[in-house]
């Protein structure tokens, strides 16, 4: 391993280290964990300081029902004594403590919701409707998923201020075990850390840096200043340092980055436009009061430092023009202050824990529509009532195939058990009240078993081997697929590949899951020719159709540039090829499939962009095709489509 690889690993286990002690200091402040890393000795010894610091700490299963989680009946107790007896739920439980959930990438939409609801409001109710109970509890949510798979829920992963990845870490960097901070410590630091309030420049600067990285979240920027102050916190100190802020957006908002921040202009002479005319950079046409702002201004007011400031705070003296606001950035000069951060340091802090692949994946949702975005579900979890993974049940009446669920009919039925047993007069319902009582179910308190099977899924491979696309493309083409292969064996995924030359086009490669397989039939692929485009997507369609019947999940990813000159008859003539194109892209787009289309021209080719968006596709432009990169666009575009 290389000095910088081994520097970025060792910092990486610091930070999973500082993480644990700053939520043992504010676990509700910071929310909670996203730890991704799988199962290893790094995960063991991180697991071994998390329960040093969290003594409270409740495992919840990943199939956990809603009673456990919950709480609400007692079944065994109530029909015991014959009365309603109430359990606590884990969220209850948890209060004052922290939640662990294991393969949490797994947990279902609907325990994710009521775990979110919970760690909102800091209160529980259980199911049957009684008194609120606090359950105010950090997460510690541990992410198991492949880079290509879809990962930790959204709706999690925003409630949880540190995201913390170590599935890089070797089992040399967890010798450095941190120690939990003692009771006396954890007083000192709370009690610094009630009197931390950042200023209103640092809140800006955060803010600022937020903007820049393309973090949506409110919740992002103040997490950041919550991990500020808990670090000043730790070090004694009552105020926020720029060290601290640094701290902030590095392990906050830098893991959230969605977009590449603009590189600033080199800063101009500022002392020279203040004595010069200043002429604002977002003004479209000259104003009058322009002229007021061209001498140099008093003390208490200075012009704006660059354009891409804006008036976030009133001026306190000569707020006299009220047009000039637009045109003026806060005040930082009039106020001195050593503690105001420079924005240029927490940007460069925060791009230092961008995620990886961040420009590819950007790249990958320049074409998304919105029918793209909502593409791949169809196949992927479906309901049955005889296999899968469990669900919750739900009323209804067995038959049919679905199957009765015991333990929710007896809990439905048991709290009017009181009521149906009343006695009624004289006869056998009233002699039955002094032995034993038999429960009494009724249709409406039938429950019955619902379960979710994942299909597999299919990427298509449609590669363009006409005499416009070159072989070492194709060569590359092949080598992604063997790629993709070998990482999709355990989720019982296959490939399927299509070659579309000349006049027609032609399935090298049925849909498989067999490497072996795959490399002899992409042995020979042979190239040159004109580009049926229509007649590939035709292909790719027709095998679309018969995965979907099977059970399967198609996705297609189209290597080509797009450049068609056959039509779908097997003619030559680009305008009729054209059409017959955009006419089999209109028809992927309303299947409503998943697809992928690559652009391999020298220069992003304006008919490839107009194929894809008419197909509904994501965009890739790849003038440099490389098998490993491929690979790993198509894995991002698996992981999109496999999110609930």
């Amino acid at each position: 391993m290389n000095n910088p690889e081994a520097a970025r690993m060792a910092q990486v286990w610091q930070d999973a280290q500082f993480a644990l002690l700053a939520l043992q200091l504010d676990p509700q402040g910071l929310g909670g964990i996203w730890l991704r890393a799988g199962h290893g000795p790094v995960r063991e010894a991180w697991l071994k300081s998390l329960q040093a610091t969290q003594p409270r700490l409740l495992k919840v299963p990943t199939q956990v029902d809603d009673e456990r989680l919950l709480g609400g009946l007692d079944l065994a107790q109530t029909l015991q004594r014959g009365r309603l007896v109430q359990q606590p739920g884990l969220l209850a439980q948890a209060n004052g403590g922290a939640l662990l959930l294991p393969m949490a990438e797994r947990l279902p939409t609907q325990t994710i919701a009521h775990i979110a609801q919970a760690h909102d409001r800091g209160l529980m109710h259980s199911q049957g409707g009684h008194a609120a109970q606090p359950a105010r509890f950090a997460i510690v949510a541990l992410d198991e998923s492949d880079a290509d798979e879809a990962g930790l829920a959204a709706r999690l992963t925003d409630r949880l201020g540190l995201w913390l990845d170590v599935r890089g870490n070797c089992l040399a960097d967890t010798h450095n075990l941190l120690d939990p901070l003692s009771a006396l410590e954890l007083s000192e630091a709370r009690t610094l850390l009630l009197h931390i309030v950042p200023t209103e420049q640092q809140v800006l600067a955060m803010c600022q840096t937020a903007v820049a990285l393309g973090v949506d979240s409110l919740r992002a920027p103040l997490m950041a200043l919550r991990l500020a102050a808990v670090r000043a916190a730790l070090e004694g100190r009552a105020a926020l340092e720029e060290d601290d802020l640094g701290t902030g957006a590095r392990m906050v908002l830098g893991p959230r980055a969605t977009r590449m921040p603009a590189i600033a202009p080199p800063p101009q002479a500022a002392d020279a436009n203040d004595a010069a005319p200043a002429t604002p950079p977002d003004a479209e046409k000259p104003q009058a009061p322009e002229t007021d702002t061209s001498a140099p201004p008093p003390e208490s007011q200075c012009a704006p430092e660059n354009g891409t400031e804006q008036a976030a705070q009133p001026e306190p003296p000569l707020p006299q023009d009220p047009q000039d606001s637009d045109q003026q950035s806060p005040d930082t000069s009039q106020h001195p202050d050593p503690q105001a951060p420079d924005p240029d340091l927490l940007l460069a802090a925060a791009m230092a824990s961008l995620p990886p692949h961040l420009l590819d994946r950007l790249l990958l949702g320049q074409g998304t529509s919105k029918t793209a975005q909502g593409l791949g579900h169809s196949g992927m979890a479906t309901r049955s009532k005889l296999r899968g993974r469990p669900l919750s049940p739900r009323p209804g009446q067995p038959g049919c195939g679905a199957r009765l669920h015991l333990l929710a009919t007896l809990r439905a039925a048991a709290p009017k058990q009181r009521l149906r047993h009343r006695p009624q007069g004289t006869g056998a319902g009233a002699a039955a009240g002094t032995g034993a009582r038999r429960v009494s179910l009724r249709a409406e308190d039938f429950h019955v078993q619902r379960f979710a099977q994942h299909s597999p899924s299919c990427l298509i491979f449609a590669l363009d081997a006409s005499g416009s696309a070159a072989m070492q493309r194709l060569a590359e083409a092949k080598g992604a697929v063997e790629l993709l292969l070998q990482d999709s064996y355990a989720r019982r995924d296959s490939v399927c590949v299509i070659a579309f030359r000349a006049a027609s086009a032609q399935v090298l490669l049925a849909p498989t899951r067999s490497l072996v397989r795959a490399k002899r039939a992409l042995a020979g692929l042979p190239g040159g020719g004109g580009t049926p485009l229509a007649s590939g997507m035709q292909a790719a369609m027709v095998q679309a159709r018969a995965l979907q019947r099977a059970g399967s999940t198609p996705m297609l990813v189209m290597l080509s540039d797009g450049r068609a000159n056959v039509s779908a008859a097997g003619v030559g003539g680009r305008v009729q090829a054209q059409a017959d194109a955009l006419a089999w892209a209109g028809q992927w787009r309303s299947s409503g499939f998943a697809a992928l289309w690559i652009d391999t021209a020298a220069q992003p080719e304006p008919q490839a962009q107009s194929l894809a968006r008419q197909m509904g596709a994501h965009y890739f432009p790849m003038p440099y095709v490389q098998a490993q990169r491929m690979a790993s666009v198509v894995q991002d575009l698996a992981a999109q489509v496999r999110k609930p």
